[in-house]
């Protein structure tokens, strides 16, 4: 998406700001963060807030900080598993359930906790999604508290991640529900702003602590660690990033722009992957789809695709834009799952992806419209 105007020259006001934030953000990147929260219904404070130049250093910080072995859905986001395993902390998959990606299913997530003590580990974490990245799902509200209480009652904290909360497609027909309104002592809460509030080349991202002693251990123990790697928030980001949430008027009509945008165009490219024959749940949020395209193996088999790596490779080249294999999220090298992007449908340029956002109806536009032509066609020669 285009650069919003008003963020540009919030960034650009505090472009002579030469030292960076303090060790998880000052006192008004926080306070704005915890208003963000609280007008979602997560009350705190703002010294339960915790700030990093983007989720992957603030996620490797906040799973150092709780020590442990590390459970996390099957797909799920590309970099929470390198991020277990760089801090050497054993890490394993357990299966959603078949309405949603995001959430374990409670009763594998059982299994799995008491398989893995079984056999000598110490299971402690448990990340999930609520709004997926990859599968672009919202989780039902019951399937979010039958999971999050299976974890609890086995001793588990909740990483929370919900980046893409504000990219809900219909929200007036979607109950989102956050797991730390339902266990708010056993659940951090992360986002990573360039979700929806901020520029991805502005890396910001923050975490909001339960209010209790062990939490507020476990936040001096984050701050420790992003002070070791250095993660420290830029100056003139922060101040950007703290106008971007507190929601003014202009910022709120993007991200709903935005997400109305997508809401179209991944319903259109949906549209297409179903037309080939291949499987792929409905767009719920975000802007990507997540495609199986096991029933078109025999296919793909005759042009030489045989596992999710090849299959990137394929798409890749065909779609022109990066189209990642499922092996990247923790599927099995051999499931023919693969996550499509949707912004590469918007435009070329700028102009383009300015022309869209504005637009009443971007399908008709001539550059939407060819690109999704095109995109059908390459899928459409997998029939």
């Amino acid at each position: 998406m285009p650069v919003l105007p008003e963020l540009a020259a919030v960034l650009a006001a505090a472009s002579a700001r030469t030292r960076p934030e303090p060790p998880g953000g000052g006192p008004v990147l926080r306070e704005a963060a915890r208003g963000y929260w609280d007008r979602r219904g997560l009350h705190g404070t703002a010294g339960g807030i915790a700030a990093a130049p983007g989720a992957q250093p603030l996620l490797l910080a906040l799973i150092g900080a709780h020590g442990g072995d590390v459970l996390m859905p099957r797909p799920c986001p590309a970099a929470w598993m390198p991020q277990a395993r760089l801090l050497g902390h054993p890490a394993y998959h357990v299966p959603t359930p078949a309405e949603c990606g995001g959430i374990p299913d409670p009763y594998a997530l059982l299994e799995t906790v008491r398989r893995v003590r079984a056999e000598g580990g110490r299971p402690k974490l448990l990340l999930l999604s609520v709004v997926d990245d990859p599968t672009a799902t919202v989780a039902l509200p019951e399937l979010v508290r039958e999971a999050c209480e299976a974890a609890v009652d086995e001793g588990l904290h909740i990483i929370s991640d919900e980046t893409w909360r504000d990219t809900v497609h219909r929200p007036r027909d979607t109950v989102l529900l956050s797991p730390a309104e339902m266990c708010p002592d056993d659940v951090t809460v992360l986002a990573d702003l360039s979700g929806a509030l901020v520029p991805a080349a502005w890396p910001v991202a923050v975490a909001r602590f339960p209010d209790n002693p062990r939490a507020a251990v476990r936040h001096a123990r984050t701050l420790d660690i992003l002070t070791a790697l250095g993660a420290l928030v830029a100056g003139p980001v922060a101040h950007a990033a703290a106008h971007a949430l507190g929601e003014p008027d202009s910022v709120r009509d993007r991200i709903q722009r935005a997400a109305a945008l997508h809401t179209e165009v991944a319903a259109a490219a949906h549209r297409a992957v179903l037309g080939s024959g291949a499987l792929a749940r409905p767009p719920e949020a975000g802007c990507h789809l997540y495609a199986d395209l096991g029933p078109l193996r025999s296919r793909l088999a005759d042009l030489g695709v045989t596992d999710s790596m090849e299959l990137e490779e394929y798409l890749t080249d065909r779609l022109g834009a990066p189209a990642p294999g499922g092996h990247r999220f923790g599927d099995e090298l051999g499931a023919l799952r693969v996550r499509l992007g949707t912004g590469p449908l918007l435009g070329a340029t700028p102009q383009q992806r300015a022309e869209s956002l504005a637009a009443a109806k971007p399908l008709e536009l001539a550059h939407v419209a060819r690109a999704l032509d095109d995109f059908a066609a390459v899928f459409a020669d997998l029939r």
